[in-house]
C-alpha cells in the first residue's frame, strides 16, 4: 500500500557568506525548518509505459485528485508520471490509498543560502579548448544547457538565452526572469559570451534555457524542481546538459528513488535515461556529500568546489573575497565518495541580474564550470550519453591542486580540465 513519505529541504548550493560585491540571501536553513511543509504534496504514480495510456491515467488521477478537492499546480508526464497539489492531510492519506497511486510526499520549501570567472575558466583551462575558441570574437559553442534556479536574465549582453526555451515552474504565467540573480550568476559561468566585454563562459555561447523552480527571493518547492526535470526531459532531444545548484537532505537509495520513494531521484534518472547529463553542486555544509541530494545521485555529476584566487596552481594567489588558502579544497564545500570532479567555486565573477556582474562563492559557483564543461564535449560528441561524458570529464581531470587541505575524505578529485575538448 502506498505511504506518505517525506522530501528534503532544498537549497541552493552557495557558502555561507556573500562576497562584498554579491547581494546577500536569505541565511541557510536550519534543522528546525526542515519539518515545514508549503501544503502541498507530490503524488508519484505507478508507471505506465504506453504514452496514451500513461496520459488517460495520469489526466484520471487529476481529476480524481480535484474531486476530492485538491487543487492541482503541476502535472508531471515525461521525468515521472503524478501531480503536485493543494489538499489538506487527510486528503492526502486519502490519495495515499488510492489505486495506481505509487507515493505522496510532502512538498518541502526550497530556500537559498547565500554564500572573476575569468580565474576559474582560466584554472579549468576553458581557454585552451579548440570547441570553447576564446579569442573575442564570439564564436559560439553548439549546445544546449538548461539552469534550473532561479532563471536568467533574458535581456543579459551578456548571455545566450534561448528565445524559444524555458519555462517557469514557480509561476506558470510568467516568463523564467530571474529577479534574484543566482541563476544569471551560474549562467554566465557556463556560457557567458565571448564578445571581448563583461566575463566569459566555460563553453562561451551555448544556448541557455532558463527554468525557474525558485521565486525572487529565493524559495521554491521540490515539487517545483520536478516540474523543472520534467521540462527538461520533455525537451530532451534539444537539451544536451542541465545545472542544478541547489540541493538538500537524503540519501541515494541505489535504486533511483523507487525504494525510498524520491520523486526528484526518480525523475532525474528518467531524465538520465533520454540522454540529458546533470551537473550538480556538492553543497557547502563541509559534510560528506552522501546525505546531500541530488549531489549523492549515481547518475548526477557531483561537484565540488577549489578556493583558487590567480587562475593559476601552486598556490601563489592572494585571498580576494574570502580568506581561504589559494589552490585548496574550499573550507565550505561538501567531500566524499559521491563527489566526481572539483572546480574552482571561490570568488567567481560572473552575470548577474540587471546586466550586471557579481563576484560569488559556492559548490554553486564550481558546478557550472562542469556544466559548461559537458557542453564542450557534447558539442563534439552529439551523441554521447551521460555515462560518456562523465567519464570524459573525469578521465581528463588534473591532480595539480595542494592537497591534503581541507578536504575530509582522504580522496583526491580529479580538477575540471577542458583543454582537450
Amino acid at each position: 500500500m502506498p505511504k506518505i513519505f517525506g522530501a528534503a529541504l532544498l537549497v541552493l548550493a552557495l557558502a555561507a557568506a556573500p562576497s562584498a560585491t554579491a547581494v546577500a540571501g536569505p541565511t541557510a536553513q536550519s534543522g528546525q525548518t526542515a519539518g515545514q511543509t508549503t501544503g502541498r504534496y507530490i503524488v508519484t504514480l505507478e508507471h505506465t509505459p504506453a504514452a496514451e495510456s500513461a496520459d488517460a491515467a495520469v489526466n484520471a488521477a487529476v481529476g480524481r485528485a480535484s474531486s476530492m478537492g485538491a487543487v492541482v499546480v503541476h502535472v508531471y508526464r515525461h521525468a515521472l508520471q503524478g501531480y503536485a497539489a493543494s489538499m489538506t492531510a487527510a486528503t492526502a492519506a486519502a490519495l495515499a490509498d488510492e489505486p495506481g497511486v505509487r507515493s505522496v510526499e510532502p512538498d518541502r520549501p526550497v530556500r537559498i543560502a547565500a554564500q572573476s570567472v575569468p580565474t576559474g575558466v582560466d584554472r579549468v583551462e576553458a581557454d585552451l579548448s579548440a570547441t570553447a575558441a576564446i579569442d573575442g570574437k564570439d564564436t559560439r559553442v553548439d549546445a544546449d544547457v538548461a539552469v534550473i534556479d532561479t532563471g536568467i536574465d533574458a535581456d543579459h549582453p551578456d548571455l545566450n538565452v534561448y528565445e524559444a526555451g524555458g519555462k517557469n515552474c514557480w509561476l506558470p504565467i510568467l516568463p523564467p526572469m530571474d529577479m534574484h540573480g543566482h541563476g544569471t550568476h551560474v549562467a554566465g559561468t557556463i556560457g557567458a559570451l565571448d564578445n571581448g566585454t563583461g566575463v566569459v563562459g566555460a563553453a562561451p555561447g551555448v544556448r541557455l534555457w532558463p527554468v525557474q523552480v525558485l521565486s525572487p527571493l529565493g524559495s521554491g518547492s521540490t515539487s517545483n524542481v520536478v516540474c523543472g526535470i520534467d521540462y527538461v526531459t520533455e525537451h530532451a532531444d534539444e537539451i544536451d546538459v542541465v545545472n542544478m545548484s541547489l540541493g538538500g537532505s537524503g540519501k541515494d537509495d541505489g535504486n533511483c528513488g523507487k525504494t525510498n520513494n524520491d520523486a526528484m531521484h526518480q525523475a532525474i534518472c528518467n531524465s538520465v535515461a533520454k540522454g540529458v547529463t546533470y551537473a550538480v553542486a556538492a553543497g557547502n555544509d563541509h559534510i560528506d556529500a552522501a546525505g546531500f541530494v541530488p549531489a549523492a545521485y549515481d547518475e548526477v555529476i557531483t561537484v565540488s568546489a577549489l578556493a583558487d584566487f590567480d587562475g593559476k596552481p601552486g598556490g601563489l594567489g592572494r585571498p580576494t573575497c574570502r580568506t581561504d588558502r589559494d589552490d585548496t579544497f574550499a573550507d565550505f564545500s561538501n567531500y566524499g565518495r559521491d563527489v566526481d570532479l572539483i572546480a574552482p567555486g571561490v570568488c567567481i565573477r560572473s552575470t548577474f541580474r540587471y546586466g550586471g556582474y557579481s563576484t560569488l562563492s559556492g559548490t554553486s559557483m564550481a558546478a557550472p564550470h562542469v556544466a559548461g564543461g559537458a557542453a564542450l564535449y557534447r558539442a563534439t560528441h552529439p551523441g554521447a550519453s551521460p555515462a560518456a561524458v562523465k567519464s570524459a570529464l573525469v578521465t581528463a581531470g588534473g591532480t595539480d591542486w595542494t592537497w591534503p587541505s581541507e578536504d575530509g575524505d582522504g580522496i583526491k578529485e580529479p580538477l575540471l580540465r577542458l583543454r582537450s575538448f
